[in-house]
């Protein structure tokens, strides 16, 4: 998997570097929350219902600002707008730690998720268009396990913060830590430029941002922005509603402590790394589609295991794995399959719209998990929404053509199954 490393250029290892580096740090910031939602629930007595919907408005709200962040990465760059994404989402991060009531963290939330979705937008279509198409799938795959590093990184925080720390003040210290994002913005700065293909597209672009935010709506392309956003909601509602949901799930049923929890994430974690990495090789070795189709069927049969039958802590523990590893690796194909469904002109704006609105609809999975866990049992909400989610995107594969090794110089016709 690694070896293709050596064959990129400088431009196209820089890029990767700036890319995984967004992305991995994107992750910190994102998973911070998840890991202190029971804190909360005791500090400042948020309702089930009330932390769920804070996880959902900030999914929400990423939902446009990855529309809005991709068609201005259409107009003016996508590395420009790299950087203004990663500073935004880390300001939002750090504000959080001042807030002390459910109205606060709203606002801050929902400001946060502009930027959330705006940095994946930006990232994946410039790292997309970089890397040689031989390698694309690899390498777009390696970024997106840039998330499992970030989780990981959260999760080592969160243990340490909380290990030195009495919960009332750790919990705003580590959202503290957030701000530490804004500093890879010197790297992308001085060491990434925009691709040539985005370059020599632009040379011809006179179209306005108004006029590339809508065409998605057009009649040639409203069909693929529906199929891709049905797509991409699947992989996130089933993703979102076990990752935001997962470390109250240890710590409220299965009764763990916050040391217990944080070791059981860490094989969820590994877990995720390896199925990035994994999914990444196979979306080149045998196709994104393909690799979409293992990744989720293996995904909804360990998630059923893990929430719905009645194992004992250790059998736990090990399903971990098997659990970050698949429903993670979905993610490795998405980019460069995304990247390669839409012309270069529309491409950030269209990648960013069906990306993030299915991260929209996906964010409804969260909240409506807080609200029927009250009366089903946390567990069973979890895989309930988890496996309705999985389905939603294996109709959407069903109806999407293979873009297998297409060259992005060429500008796709509008795809049909």
């Amino acid at each position: 998997m690694a070896a293709f490393l050596g064959d990129l250029n400088v431009k196209e290892r820089r890029t990767l570097v700036a890319c995984f580096g967004g992305w991995a740090l994107d992750s910190f910031d994102v998973n911070l929350y998840a890991l202190v939602i029971p804190t909360l629930l005791v500090t400042l007595n948020f309702k089930m219902s009330e932390a769920g919907l804070l996880a959902t408005v900030a999914l929400l709200l990423s939902a446009f600002g990855g529309w809005i962040t991709g068609t201005l990465a259409d107009k003016y760059g996508r590395v420009r707008v790299l950087q203004i994404t990663i500073v935004w989402f880390a300001f939002f991060t750090f504000l959080a730690g001042f807030c002390n009531n459910f109205g606060q963290f709203f606002a801050v939330r929902a400001l946060q998720g502009l930027g959330f979705g705006g940095e994946w937008a930006a990232g994946a279509v410039l790292i997309g268009e970089v890397i040689n198409a031989r390698y694309r799938g690899r390498a777009v795959g390696l970024v997106q396990s840039g998330w499992a590093v970030g989780w990981g990184g959260a999760t080592l925080m969160f243990a340490l913060v909380f290990s030195l720390l009495p919960q009332d003040i750790a919990w705003r210290v580590l959202f503290w830590t957030g701000l530490l994002p804004a500093l890879l913005v010197i790297y992308i700065r001085r060491f990434v430029d925009e691709p040539e293909i985005f370059e020599k597209s632009r040379a011809t672009d006179n179209e306005s941002v108004a006029t590339k935010l809508f065409a998605i709506f057009s009649r040639e392309n409203m069909r693929l922005t529906l199929l891709t956003s049905l797509l991409t909601t699947g992989a996130q509602g089933g993703y979102y509603a076990v990752n935001t949901w997962l470390p109250t799930f240890l710590r409220t049923e299965r009764k763990l402590t916050v040391l217990g929890s944080s070791g059981y994430l860490a094989f969820v974690i590994l877990g995720a790394f390896c199925g990035f990495v994994a999914g990444a090789w196979l979306a080149d070795a045998i196709g994104r589609k393909k690799t979409f189709l293992v990744m989720a069927l293996c995904a909804g049969l360990v998630i059923m295991v893990y929430m719905l039958a009645p194992i004992d802590n250790q059998v736990m523990l090990v399903l971990g794995f098997p659990l970050g590893f698949f429903a993670n690796g979905m993610f490795a194909p998405m980019g460069p399959y995304l990247t390669e469904l839409f012309p270069t002109k529309s491409r950030a704006t269209n990648q960013g719209f069906s990306y993030n609105a299915g991260r929209a609809v996906g964010a409804l999975f969260p909240g409506l998990i807080g609200y029927l866990s009250q009366s089903m049992g946390l567990g069973t909400a979890i895989g309930v929404f988890t496996i309705a989610a999985y389905l939603l995107l294996l109709t959407a594969l069903w109806l999407l053509p293979e873009t297998h090794g297409r060259d992005l110089s060429v500008m796709p016709e509008p795809a049909r199954a």
